[in-house]
């Protein structure tokens, strides 16, 4: 091949990656692999929209519109607390005659682990 796409990963980094997976069985190994592909490249293709935006509409807009737009395509995960809140608040239980929360094993243990991070 003559000539790579644009949005190819540096030999370095693919092989950061399969280094990185080695250890795992082959099906684990290849859809590790193939989803840090894909993550890699669409963070380069979302850059590359930001930079375009930044170059052909103004200046103090585009700024903003990059920031809007990385933050819509790459939302952060809710924080602990929020984790912990939304479970308590999908529990199940009856509400006759005592009020009573019915929690799963996972929302157990990220209520556990939200209460622990907190300081005494």
């Amino acid at each position: 091949m003559t000539e790579q796409h644009p949005i190819t990963p540096p030999p370095e980094l693919v092989t950061q990656w399969f280094l990185g997976a080695k250890a795992m069985p082959v099906d684990q190994w290849v859809t590790d692999v193939a989803t840090q592909a894909a993550r890699w490249g669409a963070d380069q293709e979302l850059e590359a929209c930001c930079e375009w935006v930044e170059s052909n509409i103004g200046r103090s807009i585009s700024r903003e519109w990059g920031a809007e737009l990385r933050a819509a395509r790459r939302p952060k995960p809710p924080s602990l607390k929020a984790q912990a809140l939304l479970a308590l608040e999908t529990a199940d239980g009856a509400d006759y005659p005592v009020v009573t929360t019915v929690l799963t094993a996972d929302q157990h243990a990220l209520i556990r682990k939200a209460l622990e991070s907190l300081d005494d």
